[in-house]
């Protein structure tokens, strides 16, 4: 089992003790009655999270780089055979992604290269089945796997017009990277626009994700790759080869899609230096061989502008060969184990941080509003407790006066049960402007008249600037979605504020709605997008390709990032108040509880003392229920700390404590 597989495997059951873990303490609070309908809600959203929980590691690299081989090496070596297609020559030719979606149903899922035409992105298509060529995969059968596998490299040959047509840049030199014109004039395009191959492969199984993208062809016209698929990946793999040197295209593709753009090493991004078998030399030592091993990765750091502690040279073809055939030898020289480490320590406990994160602060606000409910139920009782035992020896009249004050204490919170429920009403007004600002129609009109304009725009500066004010557009959005939170949360806040005063409920103040994270994307998009068309010189010819290729990446992005601020924010709406909601709900069973005591005492239907033995039993039973909730609390703060995978990094996680 090699670095990758047993960190994998580590994580994976970390994930699914987290799970359990999680799962018992939904059970628990359902038990004992403590949470309510929202707290359920937002538990089985945190256990959906874990269940649907993917890990994505993206290849990329120029064709003839050994890339398939790569994966083969690393992952599918187990099989004793090659999974992907590995030949000279150009063997991947739509972005393809490796899942297992069903173990008991493998397939090879083929989207047509003519979708591009009408504008709809990879994502939005993933929807509709009918739109994918779908080819069972005989997994018993090696030669009929490899031979189902061959389709993502067909190509067709279609007019340069239709290729414009679909927004493919055509090569009109054998120097240019674009799209191949043969001897007649017809383009050489690739019959597929992207692949699905569902494989039961136990890593993929454990929800690893494994996409492989063909270079600068593929990557400058699927701008979904670039802005999506590629910066949400845990792990990005940029293949070079040791026989070919660092080309231009290559030196484009990492600065355009994978380095950091604005300087220094981007977390999870390894260069691998591949074929390093081709500069074995019998004729030479094996010393000789290593200086210039070496040498290669000097100059792959000088024109990649990164540290040589970033490059792992390997040979793929023979890391693959010593694993089938259990040739340590060939193994060690192929020197592949140094780079399984290095994606294993980078990929999993980055992973694992990232859920951790997640997971733990909503596990954190989940477990304090229960603490809360705990904490007022108990200070109910014990109050009860008090006040019955103040009546011990009283006679009638002072009974009376006390069942008078507990129905003037039932009469003044009905009255501020009024106030909130008024107060409801401006939240509920509050809401609806700031889901105005959220509207995805009112998006959707922004993106249909940046489209136009666009396409009415007679030169390259008037795209820029039409894009640049799209974006300035969304920026400002979303800032007003930010004031519209902080007032919701301030109104709230008065309004906790005001029962805490009058009623002495627990001190709690509700949480707020950050955007931070959705501008830093939208930013990021930006800047991505300016990156990729800075410098670009376009004919009037070639406005209508870039107009789509801007609405279909960018503008596609940005509507999934409304669309998932939409969803945060209904989360935020809904828990905001259930903090508030549950301690009036416990405030009003407990005056109805003092009431119904008193009157049973009034009418000596029953003793003071047995009424007392009965408050005390229910005190020793939330006593019971604080305790068993800071056992569960411990369980999952112990599961979501520990140390990731079999060898911890020497750095501390994200320390997440649920300790009361």
């Amino acid at each position: 089992m090699n670095n990758i597989e047993q960190q994998f495997e580590a994580y994976s059951s970390w994930r699914a003790g987290l799970f359990g873990a999680i799962s018992e303490f939904r059970g628990w609070l359902r038990t004992q009655e403590i949470a309510d309908a929202q707290v359920d809600q937002r538990l089985e959203q945190v256990l959906s999270t874990l269940r649907d929980d993917k890990l994505y590691v993206a290849f990329v690299a120029e064709f003839s780089r050994g890339k398939s081989e790569l994966i083969n090496a690393i992952f599918f070596a187990g099989f004793g055979q090659r999974v992907l297609p590995s030949s000279a020559g150009r063997t991947t030719m739509c972005p393809t992604e490796l899942v297992c979606e069903n173990r008991d149903t493998p397939f090879i899922r083929l989207l047509p290269i003519e979708t591009r035409s009408s504008g709809t992105t990879v994502s939005e298509l993933k929807g509709f089945p009918d739109e994918w060529t779908t080819i069972p995969l005989e997994i018993q059968s090696p030669d009929k796997v490899a031979q189902a596998l061959q389709h993502i490299a067909q190509i067709k040959t279609v007019s340069k017009e239709v290729a414009q047509s679909m927004g493919l840049h055509i090569a009109e030199e054998d120097t240019q990277n674009g799209m191949h014109v043969t001897d007649e004039g017809l383009v050489e395009i690739p019959r597929w626009r992207h692949a699905v191959i569902n494989f039961p492969h136990p890593l993929l199984e454990q929800g690893l994700v494994i996409l492989d993208t063909p270079g600068l062809n593929a990557l400058g016209t699927e701008p979904e790759l670039t802005l999506s698929l590629l910066p949400s990946a845990h792990a990005v793999l940029f293949i070079l080869a040791a026989d070919a040197g660092v080309t231009k295209s290559d030196i484009q593709v990492w600065r355009d899609f994978i380095s950091n753009p604005k300087g220094g090493p981007a977390k999870g991004r390894l260069v691998v230096l591949n074929k390093i078998d081709g500069l074995w030399d019998e004729l030479r030592d094996w010393e000789e061989v290593q200086h210039e091993i070496d040498r290669q990765i000097q100059e792959t750091a000088k024109h990649l502008g990164i540290s040589e502690q970033n490059i792992y040279p390997v040979s793929a073809q023979k890391a693959l060969l010593g694993k089938i055939r259990g040739d340590r030898a060939i193994l060690e020289r192929s020197r592949i184990g140094a780079l399984e480490n290095a994606l294993g320590e980078e990929m999993l406990p980055a992973k694992r941080d990232i859920v951790r994160e997640n997971i733990g602060g909503e596990m954190v606000d989940i477990i304090k509003s229960m603490r809360v409910i705990l904490t007022q139920r108990l200070k109910g009782v014990q109050e009860h407790m008090e006040e019955l035992e103040g009546l011990s020896g009283k006679n009638l009249d002072v009974i009376d006066h006390m069942m008078e004050k507990v129905r003037v204490d039932k009469e003044h919170f009905e009255k501020s049960l009024q106030r909130f429920q008024a107060t409801r009403s401006i939240f509920s007004q509050q809401t609806n402007l700031l889901y105005s600002h959220l509207n995805l129609k009112a998006i959707d009109k922004m993106i249909a008249e940046t489209k136009r304009d666009m396409e009415i725009s007679l030169t390259t500066s008037g795209l820029k600037t039409r894009m640049q004010t799209f974006f300035r557009q969304m920026h400002a959005i979303m800032e007003d979605v930010a004031r519209q939170a902080q007032e919701i949360k301030e109104l709230m806040e008065g309004v906790y504020r005001k029962f805490q005063e009058e009623h002495g409920l627990s001190n709690i103040k509700p949480h707020g709605f950050s955007v931070m994270k959705y501008l830093r994307e939208i930013k990021r998009v930006e800047d991505k997008h300016m990156q990729f068309f800075g410098g670009m010189s376009l004919l009037i010819t070639e406005q209508k390709s870039v107009t789509r290729k801007f609405y279909e990446s960018a503008v596609a992005r940005i509507r999934a990032i409304f669309a998932t601020a939409n969803r945060d924010a209904d989360n935020w709406l809904r828990t905001i108040m259930s903090p508030m909601e549950s301690q009036v709900r416990e405030h009003q069973i407990q005056l109805r509880r003092r009431l119904e005591s008193i009157k049973r005492i009034h009418k000596a239907s029953d003793t003071l003392d047995d009424r007392l033995n009965e408050l005390k039993d229910v005190r020793d039973g939330i006593r019971a229920q604080d305790k068993a909730l800071e056992t569960q609390a411990e369980t999952i703060t112990s599961i979501l700390n520990a140390p990731a995978g079999p060898a911890a990094r020497a750095e501390p996680a994200l320390d997440i404590d649920l300790s009361a």
